[in-house]
């Protein structure tokens, strides 16, 4: 049997493909929980510093929960609050940046993986789609909270009652996804942007991320107070002196991560 989850690392940057194609790399029990073991290895890894998840193959990223996959009894599919492992779509924060490379069709549970990465680059040919509903359900790792606060309620509750797809290029227009590329040039352009996050200070870029994460959700007094203490906590670091470091002397930085 293949892996269902690929785990690869290039430098600082790791790579996790979704590894089901003959099934349109859709979710079933074991690559959840093979997910979910690779989110944490890169969440523990203080190497890792970018990651970037696709899906196997060029027809699909994922095609959500595998809905032939049903429990014990034969007449249930599981819940998503079954004794689930933590997943970055829910229960596990991860401040390291993921960024999605959207290679194929990306629908119901698969779409809930991109809304839960920070940086989403996709192939031409790419579709999205909540469709759920047309299956008597509706998401279950966050796409029901994620979608309207990302691109809007109106347009969230037409995918989400509907059930219809959007293009890569409908997906762009209202900020679900940040760039589109030809197919062939997909993981080039996802390891570019990786790269680019990895030059920077590590620490930086997962307090950044915190901020955005954490600060959503709170009134713009308490976001302020959170920036400032994630500031006071970099300036004790090493890296923090490096930078400036590196400035005075004309030369890029050296970041360690500490």
């Amino acid at each position: 049997m293949a892996n269902e989850v690929l785990y690869e690392k290039k430098g600082h940057v790791v790579i996790i493909t979704l590894n089901r194609p003959e099934a349109m790399n859709a979710f079933n029990p074991p690559q959840i929980k093979k997910f979910s073991e690779a989110s944490l290895k890169f969440k523990n890894d203080p190497d890792a510093w970018v990651a970037i998840v696709t899906g196997a193959g060029n027809k699909a990223f994922s095609a959500g929960f595998d809905l032939k996959t049903m429990d014990a009894g034969g007449d249930r599919l599981p819940s998503p609050g079954d004794d689930a492992p933590p997943l970055i779509q829910r229960g596990l924060d991860v401040f390291k940046p993921v960024i999605a490379a959207i290679n194929g069709v990306a629908m119901g549970g698969g779409l809930e993986v991109i809304l839960a990465c920070d940086l989403r680059i996709a192939a031409e040919h790419v579709k999205l789609s909540v469709p759920e509903v047309k299956w008597n359900l509706i998401p279950g790792w966050g796409g029901t909270q994620r979608l309207p606060r990302q691109i809007g309620r109106a347009k969230a509750a037409e995918m989400l009652l509907i059930g219809g797809s959007i293009t890569a290029q409908e997906a762009l227009q209202v900020g679900l996804i940040n760039k589109i590329v030809p197919a062939d040039k997909l993981m080039e352009e996802a390891m570019a942007w990786a790269e680019k996050i990895a030059e920077n200070g590590p620490l930086a870029v997962r307090a950044a991320k915190e901020c955005i994460v954490r600060g959503t959700d709170m009134t713009l007094k308490d976001g302020m107070q959170l920036e400032l203490d994630l500031v006071d906590g970099l300036l004790d670091t090493e890296d923090s002196k490096e930078g400036p470091r590196a400035f005075a002397e004309k030369r890029k930085p050296k970041f360690k991560g500490k």
